[in-house]
């Protein structure tokens, strides 16, 4: 005897159907190694921190977490091979601002940023440093406000590219200090970062990994930290909001995603993972000697985050009438 199934009945299997294949895949994950795309340069600082993230998460897994950087186009190359990944887990993406920027500075993307990824956690924040070559005749915040205003378009600052956060955070600065800077755009932050360093470029908002080192040498002199309240690693060095800029603020937004469609027992498993390694004390220790501190979050509040990043710099890149060179 033949039983024919009504369409509710159909709709059931087959949901059971495809929702087991994907528990079991929860189950035996991570049965290879893991790939995580970083899409910028090796030695920056979201290099950096996603490679602490990954070696822990290599010995927590027992499985390799290895890191692939795929820079290009502002991170777009590399967060393009991660939207058209299987969406199994063996393939996940480590970002910074720019992945919220991308959207309002590109009038087409090859994906889409909110649909077509799956977010896992914010990993960490991490200021920016507004540092100078020493030669520019400023010590402060006010005194570099007070120049700019007698030589509008003079002062020359390095940006890794139109769109990069170094851009964004100097528009923001010159929109709500009311001056000029001029922006030099490098093919990356490493590049912009060398042409302050030989005193080719003035200024750069540097991410405070990368330009510590060089303040503490004397190579570059640091104006202001460009977070709400001062780092506790560099407690002597003042907010640009106390320097002269009220309300200024602008940190680099860490963290990673899978594809969308990426089973939810993986997500959750990789958020756990996460947030165990970055909460050991070795980890902790390296991230406050870079200062750079540890934010983690849920998946749904990492997307909610990214949401409300793109507003907020979307709204900067149309006032300003900005768009990727």
């Amino acid at each position: 005897m033949i039983t024919i199934l009504c369409r509710a009945q159909v709709i059931a299997v087959a949901t059971i159907a495809a929702i087991v294949p994907a528990a079991a895949d929860a189950q035996t994950y991570p049965s290879k190694p893991v790939r995580m795309i970083v899409p910028f340069a090796p030695g920056g600082g979201t290099d950096v921190i996603a490679r602490q993230l990954a070696a822990g998460m290599s010995e927590s897994l027992r499985r390799q977490v290895l890191v692939d950087n795929r820079a290009g186009a502002n991170g777009i190359i590399g967060s393009e091979i991660v939207a058209r990944a299987p969406a199994d887990g063996y393939t996940l993406l480590f970002v910074s601002s720019p992945h919220s920027v991308n959207p309002s500075m590109h009038a087409r993307l090859p994906y889409d940023t909110l649909r077509d990824f799956a977010p896992i956690s914010l990993v960490a924040t991490s200021p920016y440093i507004l540092v100078v070559h020493p030669s520019l005749p400023v010590r402060s915040v006010k005194d570099l406000v007070a120049l700019a205003r007698k030589r509008p378009d003079q002062i020359l600052y390095a940006s890794g590219g139109s769109g990069s956060s170094a851009h964004l955070t100097a528009e923001l600065f010159n929109q709500m200090a009311g001056v000029r800077l001029r922006e030099v755009p490098f093919k990356g932050a490493g590049p912009g970062l060398f042409a302050v360093l030989s005193g080719e470029v003035a200024a750069v908002f540097g991410n405070a990994l990368t330009v510590k080192p060089h303040i503490e040498s004397g190579r570059l002199r640091a104006l202001g930290i460009a977070s709400a309240k001062r780092s506790p690693s560099s407690p002597e060095l003042p907010t640009i909001a106390e320097g002269g800029v009220p309300g200024f603020e602008s940190d680099a937004i860490l963290g990673f995603l899978a594809p969308a469609r990426t089973p939810a027992a993986i997500i959750e498993m990789l958020n756990a993972e996460a947030h165990k390694v970055m909460r050991t004390p070795s980890v902790e220790a390296a991230m406050r000697d870079m200062s750079v501190e540890i934010a983690l979050s849920t998946p749904e509040a990492f997307g909610r985050l990214i949401e409300s990043e793109m507003l907020r710099w979307g709204k900067l890149v149309r006032a300003l009438n900005l768009r990727a060179n």
